[in-house]
Formats: structure tokens, sequence, C-alpha cells
């Protein structure tokens, strides 16, 4: 809600596409700056101690920032504005995540644990993509009846009350089982291996998918003389989206989590094709909701191959990881994707949304290549050990 509302307002104030795309850059870059500290912090500190203070300065920056759209403010104002809201972001999904891992780690046995995690990554991806539907809807209602600036205003008052409500929750002292919180924590580094990047990356890739679906088909409805709509089309994609993502609860276990991948990244593609040639709402509204199929059981895979994959006590740290990566990706598509719309044309920007979800099958296939590869390692060293 906070990526879309600022930029549907900076866009209604201006007038500029570009403009609206490169503040959202700015959040995304302010977030993706941020967002490794935060997880750090969190991994190190717990999250009522980080998620309070952070809620609250996001709160208030979110509820100036129409004045200052509003008030004429540069350009350069604006997109400092959107920086500094980007690095109070509380990415909260990220930390419902990490802390439904800890509770997994801490009450289930882990024989149950990797059964345990898909689940709660299919419902966890499930209800970002219901927040999509709503976000986007809201962002349109609002600013359709009420003002541009009233969506900004209710993310405002949800970082107030409700991140500060999730920090103190219960649950938040849930605490690892006592052999695994002595353990030692696992340097940084060990985050930044090749089998954890590849999912930042592929994450990059779904980012820059929803970036440039956003842009292009606020440019589209711009052009059809009806930019309030953009918000209402975009939240479709969710509907289809979050029906899978449910879905991938049930799937068998022998479709595994690195062909899950690239099948509904495969779907994605060809889906984003269908909408780069639509010329009518009446079209863009069914590619949306098949683009939805593809990219909500992707999220689901992604992040359910994070929690498996996350080094020891660094399971907040490579989430977060992940979370910037999608918030970066989106916002800086955005921005290209204005740019291309100013500077060439509508139906090259449309085309964009395919060429992202190509990127995350060609990263599917690289992590399929290696895992093939480790798993003789990993056989071997089992039968050694026997």
């Amino acid at each position: 809600m906070m990526t879309v509302g600022v930029l549907m307002l900076v866009v209604s104030a201006t007038g500029l596409v570009g403009l609206g795309g490169l503040t959202s850059a700015a959040v995304g870059i302010g977030v993706v700056i941020a967002g490794p500290i935060i997880g750090d912090l969190v991994d190190r500190y717990g999250q009522r101690r980080v998620l309070i203070p952070i809620g609250l300065a996001n709160g208030i920056l979110l509820a100036v920032f129409p004045v200052i759209v509003l008030g004429g403010a540069s350009e350069s104002v604006l997109l400092i504005a959107g920086l500094a809201i980007g690095l109070t972001g509380p990415q909260a999904a990220v930390m419902s995540r990490s802390r439904l891992l800890t509770i997994i780690a801490a009450l289930l046995a882990p024989s149950r644990r990797a059964q345990a995690t898909t689940r709660i990554m299919s419902y966890e991806s499930a209800a970002d993509e219901t927040a999509f539907v709503i976000g986007p809807f809201l962002v349109g209602i609002l600013a359709a009846l009420v003002a541009p600036w009233a969506p900004i205003a209710v993310a405002a008052a949800l970082s107030f009350g409700f991140v500060t409500a999730f920090a103190l929750h219960p649950t938040a002292r849930v605490a690892l089982p006592h052999e695994e919180a002595a353990a030692e924590r696992a340097p940084m580094r060990a985050v930044f291996t090749g089998r954890i990047l590849v999912l930042v990356g592929a994450t990059f890739g779904v980012g820059m998918f929803f970036g440039a679906s956003l842009t292009s088909l606020t440019a589209f409805a711009q052009a059809q003389g009806d930019e309030s709509r953009a918000g209402l089309l975009y939240g479709l994609m969710g509907v289809g989206s979050a029906a899978l993502a449910l879905g991938v609860a049930v799937l068998p276990a022998r479709f595994t989590l690195r062909w899950r991948w690239v099948v509904f990244a495969l779907v994605l593609v060809a889906s984003a094709a269908g909408y780069a040639t639509s010329d009518g709402f009446g079209a863009i509204t069914v590619w949306l909701l098949v683009m939805g199929l593809g990219v909500g059981p992707t999220l689901v895979t992604l992040f359910s191959l994070a929690g498996e994959r996350a080094p020891l006590g660094r399971a907040a740290t490579t989430l977060t990881l992940l979370g910037s990566a999608l918030t970066l990706a989106q916002a800086l598509s955005s921005a290209v994707t204005g740019w291309v719309v100013e500077e060439f044309s509508l139906g090259t920007a449309m085309l964009l949304p395919a060429v992202a979800g190509g990127v995350v099958v060609v990263l599917g296939l690289v992590n399929a290549v290696m895992e093939r590869r480790a798993a003789p390692v990993t056989v071997t060293a089992a039968a050694q050990t026997a």
C-alpha cells in the first residue's frame, strides 16, 4: 500500500509518471539499505526493541509526506522524503515470517519442521498477496473517493498502530530451545553464499515484475483517461496469487521446491507476454488474473527455501535480504518503467514484466543445477557417516 500510495500521490500531484517512479525507487533504496541492518539488529536484540521505534518513525514520516508533496516541494526534497520512508520501513511481513520460523524451531521436533515451514510460508505469502489485493484496491478507492493523499494517511495510521501492536505481541518473546539458543550464531558471511544469493536474485526478479507491472499499468490507465483505475486493476493480480499461494501447501512432496520455482515462473512469463499484447481493460483484467497464478506460488517457494537455508541464528537477516530485494527491485523497476514510458513508448514498457519473469526462470534453472550438483556430495557424506 505504501509503495502504490507514494507512486500514485506523486503522479497525481505532479502529472509525471517518471518522478513518481523515482520517488518509489528512493523508498526502495532506503529499504534495501536499512533492511539487512534491521535484520541483524533483530537477530541480536529481538523484534520488540527494534520494531517499536522504527514503526513510530515510519508513521511520522508517512504522515508528513502528503504535506511535502502537495506543498509543491522540489524533486530533490521528494526523493529525500521517499528515502527516509524506506529507511524506516518496518518490514512487518518479513518479521512475521522470521517470528514464525522461531516458533517452529521452539515448539516442533526437527523432523516436523520442514513441512511446517512450507505451510507457514504458504500462509504468509497468501497473506501478502491478500494485502496486494486490498492495498491497491484501497489506494484506488481512497484516491478516487477522498483524495490522493488519503492512502498515505491510512498507511501512517497502520504503521503507528499495527506495527506497534505486532511488536508488543506475546509471541515476540518466544525463545529457541536451550541447546539451539546456546549455539554460536553464524557469521554474517554465511548469509552471502550462492544458495542464498540465488534466492535473493530471484526475489529481486519478482520485485522487478511487480514494479514494471504497476507502473506500466498506471501509464496504460492514464492513456485511457482513467488513472485511478490502475490500483484497482493491479489488485486483481493478487486474487489468483493468494489462491495459488494457499494451494502450494497441498501440492505433493514429489513436486519439489526447485521445480515449483521453474514451473510457476514459466506461467509468469507466458501470462506477462499476453499482458504485453493487451489493448483494452478487458484483456488486461484477464491477464492480470493469470499473472497472479504464477507469482504467488513463486514467492512461497522462494521464502520456503530461504527458511530452510538460513544459517543458524540468521533467519531475520536472511529474510530481510529477500524482503529488501523485493522492495528495491519493485521501486527501481517502477523508475525504469516510468522512464521507458516517457522516452520510448507504452508498448515497450508493457514488455518489461515478461523480461522480469524471464530473470526468475533463468535463476530457477541455475538453482536446479546447483541443487543437482550438491546432491551427490550430500549422499556421499551421509554414506561416510553411516
